[in-house]
């Protein structure tokens, strides 16, 4: 008959551990509350609200869509997706005119778009806006 291996004490712990934090790696690049991604983006126009919310330099953030609004000093307004480009999450933080996930602390310029603090390395992407009748409209066909 062959001998069985014998496997100490010390082999099953540390087989143990690193399973706990090869699971804690996988938990922590989640969103908060579970999910691995954030909802999509508008598919279709969306109204996001009065013109008016957007002040000149500034911007506003919808979370409700994933959708920050910045108006440049001349009055052009752009929109941006609030998907990070990092790992899907979906970012819920405006700071100024910085938006900031929290799945890794990726940074964002809400007038441009671009990255401005890794560890994303592509910038958000843009989506069509216009204003209509003093709304703000953004998504698909806008």
């Amino acid at each position: 008959m062959p001998a069985r291996p014998i496997t100490s004490r010390r082999s099953v712990l540390r087989g143990a551990a690193v399973t706990s934090v090869a699971g804690l790696g996988a938990a922590a690049c989640k969103a908060p509350g579970g999910a691995a991604t954030a909802e999509a983006t508008p598919t279709a126009p969306v109204d996001l609200g009065a013109e008016s919310e957007v002040a000149a330099g500034g911007a506003r953030f919808y979370r409700e869509h994933n959708v920050v609004v910045s108006r440049s000093a001349t009055g052009v307004l752009k929109a941006y997706s609030t998907v990070c480009t990092h790992a899907g999450c979906p970012i819920n933080k405006l700071q100024g005119t910085t938006l900031v996930c929290p799945c890794h602390g990726s940074e964002f310029d809400a007038v441009t778009g671009k990255v401005v603090r890794s560890p994303a390395t592509e910038p958000l992407n843009e989506l069509p806006v216009r204003a209509s009748n003093g709304r703000i409209v953004a998504g698909p066909g806008a």
